[in-house]
C-alpha cells in the first residue's frame, strides 16, 4: 500500500504510549537492555536510506513499511509527529517504533545504522530518538569509539575498556530517566557510534569479557576513564565534588624504568599559545561564566600564573590580574577558563605557564602540558602501553581501580 495512506489508516485511533522501563530487563546476550538516547532536541530527523524498516505504533501495531533505500523525514506536529515520504505527509501519534524488516538488518537514522528497535518520541517542541539495544551490542559500538581501533596486540587494553564501559553503563542506567532513556550516546556519558563504530577488536573484547564488571563491596563502581594521564592519574576528589572513592585514587602510571605507560599517546605532550588579543578574547568568553566577571571588565591581562596544585601535580588554581581587579579560578574551572583558540577545554590540568610581558600587560602566553582529560580512573593510552608491556586486562584494571573485584554479572 502507499506509505502515507497506510500510516493515516493505522494511526486513526492511536494507543497511549507505554513508559519504557530503563535498566536491566532482558536483552542481548543474556544481559540487560539499554535505552540509549541517540538524538535529543532535534526538529527534523531523517530515517531510512538503508535496509527496509517496519514502522509500528507504541503498542507494536504494524503501521507501514519503508522499503530499502527509501527515506522518511520526521518533524514535530501538534498530533505528535509529521511523516514526510515520497507519497506525501501524514500525521501520527508519538511515539513510533522502527524495526528492521529483516532480523539481520539495521535501522538507519541520520545516516547511521543501529541495531535493535528505534523509538521516536516527542519531547517539548523537539524529537528524541532512542535505541533499545542489548548491552553487549551497545558496547560493541562504544569500545573502539572511545579507545580507538588498534592492532590486535592491543586487545587486552580493549578488554579493559569493555569492562569499564560495561560497568559505567550498568552503574548509570536510568540517569536520564526523565528524558526516557538510560544513557546518552555522547561523550557526556560514553561515545557510542552504533554499527559504524563496531570493529572486530571491539567485538573480540566484548565477547571475551561478557558480563564482567568492576565492583566495590558488591556494587558496580564509578568507572571513570580518560585519554592520557601524563604519567600519574588523579584522585577523584581533585576533579569531582564529593568524588572521593577508595578505588579512584592517584597512582603513578609508570613502568619499571619510571617511564609513563601513556607516553605513546599523541597527546602525551602538548603546547598551546595565546597572543595578547587571543588571551583577552578567551577570558571575555569564560570569566563571566566561571568567575562572575563582566566581559566588559576584561580589557587587558596584566599577569596570569599558576597559584596552586593538587596532590597529583595538576593545576588547581590560576590567578589572573586584570586591569582593575585580580581573579582566582580554582578546580575544574581552570581548564574551562584557559581556552585554546578553537577548542572548548584545555587538554589537561597538567601544565606550566610562561607569560611574556610588555608595557605592563601580558603580550603572549605559552602553556606546556602533558596528557588529555580529567585524569581519573582508567588511562586509555596507559592501558594500551600496559598491554604492549604484556599485562592482561585484569592486571590493567587492578592498577587503575585498586581494591575492586572483577565480577561476572550475567
Amino acid at each position: 500500500c502507499v506509505l502515507a495512506a497506510a500510516i493515516a489508516a493505522a494511526c486513526a485511533s492511536p494507543a497511549s504510549p507505554p513508559i519504557l522501563a530503563p535498566g536491566p530487563g532482558g536483552g542481548g546476550a543474556g544481559g540487560p537492555t539499554l535505552q540509549v538516547g541517540l538524538l535529543t532536541g532535534l526538529t527534523r530527523v531523517e530515517v531510512g536510506g538503508g535496509d527496509a524498516i517496519r514502522i509500528r505504533s507504541a503498542s507494536a501495531r504494524p503501521i507501514a513499511e519503508l522499503a530499502d533505500g527509501k527515506h522518511l523525514i520526521l518533524t514535530p506536529d501538534p498530533a505528535g509527529l509529521a511523516l514526510d515520504a515520497d507519497a506525501g505527509r501524514s500525521r501520527v501519534a508519538a511515539p513510533l517504533l522502527l524495526v528492521p524488516a529483516d532480523p539481520d538488518g539495521f535501522v538507519r537514522v541520520e545516516g547511521r545504522d543501529y541495531r535493535g528497535t528505534i523509538e521516536v518520541r516527542r519531547a517539548g517542541a523537539g524529537i528524541v530518538v532512542i535505541e533499545q539495544v542489548g548491552i553487549e551490542s551497545y558496547l560493541a559500538g562504544v569500545v573502539s569509539a572511545e579507545l580507538g581501533d588498534h592492532p590486535e596486540g592491543d586487545d587486552q587494553a580493549a578488554m579493559a575498556q569493555a569492562v569499564v564501559s560495561r560497568t559505567y553503563a550498568i552503574r548509570n542506567a536510568g540517569r536520564w530517566r526523565a528524558q526516557g532513556f538510560d544513557i546518552a550516546a555522547t561523550v557526556g556519558d560514553q561515545r557510542y557510534d552504533g554499527v559504524q563504530g563496531e570493529t572486530p577488536q571491539a567485538w573480540r573484547a566484548v565477547r571475551a569479557t561478557r558480563g564482567q564488571i568492576l565492583t566495590w563491596e558488591g556494587r558496580p563502581i564509578d568507572a571513570f576513564f580518560h585519554s592520557t594521564c601524563g604519567g600519574r592519574t588523579a584522585d577523584a576528589s581533585e576533579v569531582f565534588s564529593g568524588g572521593r572513592r577508595p578505588y579512584l585514587r592517584s597512582i603513578a602510571d609508570v613502568d619499571r624504568d619510571g617511564l609513563a605507560y601513556c607516553r605513546i599517546s599523541p597527546r602525551y605532550q602538548w603546547r598551546e599559545e595565546w597572543s595578547a588579543e587571543a588571551l583577552v578574547a578567551a577570558l571575555r568568553r569564560t570569566l563571566p561564566v566561571e568567575a562572575g566577571v563582566r566581559a566588559s571588565d576584561v580589557t587587558l591581562v596584566r599577569a596570569i600564573g599558576v597559584s596552586g596544585h593538587t596532590a597529583s601535580g595538576r593545576v588547581s588554581e590560576l590567578t589572573i590580574r586584570l586591569g582593575g581587579r585580580t581573579v582566582t579560578v580554582a578546580g575544574p574551572a581552570v581548564r574551562r577558563v584557559l581556552l585554546p583558540p578553537g577548542q572548548d577545554i584545555l587538554r589537561s590540568a597538567v601544565f606550566t605557564l610562561r607569560a611574556r610581558s610588555e608595557n605592563g600587560r601580558v603580550a603572549g602566553l605559552v602553556a606546556d602540558g602533558r596528557g588529555a582529560g580529567h585524569g581519573v580512573g582508567l588511562c586509555q593510552w596507559g592501558a594500551i602501553g600496559r598491554a604492549r608491556a604484556g599485562q592482561r586486562y585484569p592486571q590493567i584494571l587492578a592498577a587503575y581501580f585498586p581494591g575492586t573485584s572483577l565480577t561476572r554479572q550475567f
